[in-house]
């Protein structure tokens, strides 16, 4: 494992300043293609369901039944998962709805002299900054979800990190639109948008560094089904609902099924 601690370093820096993408946009685009980012948020969220059943809880399965036996292995598989899906929403419910990095923005709303109506004028700072903070506790877990699935097998961890890195771009979007019109600056816009997103590398090493003495096959299965719990709930509870707010319903469904067939496609090829 020694040697894919560096790649699953770059590979969670690479996918959490892909909100400095989204940050990005709003400075060279005169409006949101919002039936593309329809499709790709649905396809990450295809790549996320597929890879968290059949290979994240499958492996953990596979494990703890070796580690525990046959049953107590897949209770405790399963015990994970649904704890995974716990943490993440505990984790959601502290932030507010209204500065949540995951409710649609676009690029066109940036645009005018007059700010968007979902802003009051007096707290655009204040929305920046809670956003970029949320953006940064969502990031957290998942950067730790990329960083171990990269330990213990890379071609896993690209394949969630290239799921991430997309989703992510409307994040950086929602933190870059409240800052550019509380400072009437770009450059401080694409900054905040493109920070917030170092928290996903923060939350792999610092889970890391926890967690390290006790890596196991025990701890791997475990941490495995519990990952695989925070990814579908993201699934289901962001990316999907943001994919629709974004277009039509059919085109964040057709990016779903994309994804999957793409995963598996790649796994019966290269796993």
């Amino acid at each position: 494992m020694g040697e894919n601690v560096l790649l699953a370093i770059g590979l969670t820096l690479l996918a959490g300043l892909s909100t400095g993408i989204g940050g990005a946009i709003a400075f060279f685009t005169k409006r949101t293609n919002t039936k593309f980012l329809s499709v790709a948020l649905g396809f990450s969220a295809g790549v996320m369901v597929y890879i968290s059943f059949m290979e994240l809880l499958a492996d953990a399965q596979d494990i703890l039944k070796v580690e525990m036996g046959t049953r107590p292995g897949m209770l405790v598989s399963i015990a994970a998962f649904f704890a995974g899906m716990l943490f993440i929403a505990l984790i959601d419910k502290l932030v507010p709805d209204y500065e949540n990095p995951h409710e649609a923005r676009r690029v066109e709303d940036m645009r005018g002299d007059k700010p968007p109506k979902w802003m009051d004028k007096n707290s655009l700072m204040r929305v920046g900054i809670l956003t970029a903070l949320a953006v940064s506790i969502h990031n957290f877990p998942e950067g730790f979800a990329t960083f171990i699935s990269t330990l213990r097998d890379p071609s896993l961890g690209i394949s969630i990190t290239i799921a991430i890195a997309i989703h992510n771009i409307p994040e950086g979007i929602a933190v870059s639109l409240p800052v550019y019109y509380a400072t009437n600056s770009r450059r401080k816009a694409f900054l905040y948008s493109f920070l917030s997103g170092l928290s996903e590398p923060a939350g792999a090493l610092i889970g890391y560094l926890i967690l390290s003495p006790f890596l196991s096959d025990l701890m791997f299965g475990i941490v495995f089904a519990a990952v695989a719990g925070i990814m579908v709930y993201i699934s289901f509870d962001q990316l999907l609902p943001t994919a629709r707010e974004y277009g039509e319903h059919h085109l964040s469904i057709y990016g779903l099924v994309s994804g999957m067939a793409v995963m598996a496609i790649s796994l019966l090829l290269f796993g």
